[in-house]
């Protein structure tokens, strides 16, 4: 930046009179120190003598001001070339046209949204919007609701993946049609993404709870303590989906321990964790497996990889039978070597995924985990729970044992009861629990008394199903894993998948 000039009163060093020169006002000014200025003039109509408007005439001059050291100002105009303005001009016209349109291309400001809110890309890709994250941290023994957590509604969003069995399948995607049908079912997303949280949480945290030398029923009401807490139980409204399974060894499921069983978790168990939680009757049923001695890991990591394939192959008209035979065949490529011996890991034929409904666990369409299932074809909007069940026995399983899993008849209508006790029970059932899947320790911390009588009168009626639990041959090891995903109209969310599985 120039030094500014001294006054002609001022003097140098030697005590004369400072001389200022004369500037030329036609001289060159240096371009740095030069001041544009562009004015425009409005545009001026001709009207024709008929009285109708004429073509207008547009007189832009660009008027540049060039301010020299004195302050004085020189004026140059120029004329603007008239084929780039006109040019210019249609443009304008043509963005006027539909003001209210939002634009979905990609402009030099950075990222756009449309009208329903999808984040795009600078070459108008869809993008997930960004993580939600929670405003407070979670205690060490996980007791704060998922909803203070997520106080705006906006909940962690699953493992998505892309529909990949077809060309049209692999637009879905990008589709504005289908995410705009996906948008419309945020509210239900909303809910199951919630109850998958606090199911995530859960887990994670008993993951290293779980310890051996524990008794089975007090790392179940451990587990259901925390879960409750965590999907914020309130009734009908939100809560557990179905009992805690803790089935051990050659029991594949649907066992948790009643009342004065003191089954103890041991070093060399196989325990397979099924638990489920729910807001608004939409449920997440997710499952793992837990073994301590390392020998097991095998067996492990063959029903993961089988659970993991049947969640790829699941999608939208995809065959239920095709989704079987692609988790036999991968279950039953592995092997496990147990005391000298080597076992073939068998897929446990009779127990199957299904698909899960608002307030039913159990949704009508089952996912067979072997080959030749029923061909029905999955549909778009459903929710599936994928699950496998490996076997070192002979991979077929029975009812054994003491039953302690319950559930009402979905279909079932009104049934006479000639039991007061029996009438009793079914109000505390429909009132507590309705469809969803109930055990007898949760009848005892209803505060319910000598009820076998009643329970097993609305057994014997139909209203009430009984599921005990399911065996393969004894001194044989089953596991299993589950995941519960949604065929959305734009990719399938693995909606219970974490970081541990």
């Amino acid at each position: 930046m120039a030094e500014p000039l001294e006054s002609p009163g001022d003097l140098d060093k030697d005590q004369n009179p400072v001389v200022i020169p004369e500037v030329d006002d036609t001289s060159e000014i240096p371009e740095e120190i030069s001041v544009v200025k562009t004015k425009k003039k409005k545009k001026k109509k001709k009207t024709n003598t008929s009285g109708g408007i004429g073509d207008s005439e547009q007189k832009t001059e660009d008027q540049t001001v060039s301010a020299d050291i004195n302050g004085t100002e020189q004026i140059d105009t120029m004329n603007e070339d008239m084929p780039a303005k006109e040019e210019k001009k249609k443009k304008r016209r043509k963005k006027n046209k539909n003001p209210g349109a939002v634009n979905e291309t990609v402009n030099e400001r950075g990222p756009v949204t449309n009208t329903t809110g999808i984040l795009l890309l600078y070459d108008g890709t869809y993008c997930e919007p960004a993580l939600p994250r929670p405003v407070k941290r979670q205690t060490e023994i996980p007791s704060i609701p998922i909803s203070e957590l997520y106080p705006d509604g906006i909940y962690p969003v699953g493992f998505e993946m892309q529909y990949t069995d077809d060309t049209v399948a692999a637009q879905r995607f990008t589709t504005a049609e289908k995410r705009a049908l996906d948008i419309a079912q945020n509210d239900v997303y909303a809910d199951v993404r919630r109850a998958a949280e606090a199911h995530r949480q859960t887990r994670q945290y008993m993951q290293h709870f779980i310890k051996p030398g524990m008794k089975l029923i007090d790392i179940c009401e451990r587990l259901e303590d925390t879960a409750r807490k965590l999907v914020g139980e309130n009734g009908l409204k939100a809560g557990l989906a179905f009992p805690t399974g803790c089935s051990l060894n050659f029991c594949a499921a649907h066992y948790t321990p009643n009342a004065g069983d003191d089954t103890v978790l041991s070093y060399d168990d196989v325990c397979k964790i099924d638990f489920g939680t729910h807001v608004n009757g939409r449920i997440i049923d997710c499952a793992f497996t837990v073994a301590f001695n390392p020998k097991f890991e095998p067996l492990l990591t063959a029903v993961k990889d089988a659970t993991y394939t049947g969640i790829k192959t699941a999608g939208i008209d995809v065959r239920l039978c095709d989704v079987g035979e692609a988790i036999q065949e991968v279950m039953e490529s592995y092997e496990i070597e147990l005391d000298g011996r080597t076992y073939r890991i068998r897929s446990i034929r009779n127990l199957n995924g299904h698909s899960v409904a608002q307030y039913r666990v159990h949704g009508g369409k089952t996912v067979p985990i072997v080959k030749g299932g029923e061909a029905t074809k999955m549909e778009e909007g459903e929710f599936f729970a994928i699950e496998t069940f490996g076997s070192t026995g002979k991979g077929q399983i029975h009812d054994d044992m003491e039953c302690s899993h319950y559930m009402k008849n979905f279909e079932i209508g009104h049934v006479p009861l000639r039991l007061p006790r029996a009438k009793q029970l079914l109000s505390v059932i429909n009132h507590n629990f309705d469809t969803l899947a109930f055990c007898r320790r949760w009848l005892d911390r209803l505060g319910q008394t000598r009820y076998m009588m009643a329970l097993k009168s609305l057994c014997d009626s139909g209203i009430i199903d009984p599921y005990p639990p399911l065996c393969d041959i004894r001194g044989s090891y089953t596991a299993q894993y589950e995941h519960t995903i949604i065929l959305r109209p734009t990719c399938k969310e693995v909606i219970s998948k974490g970081d541990d599985y």
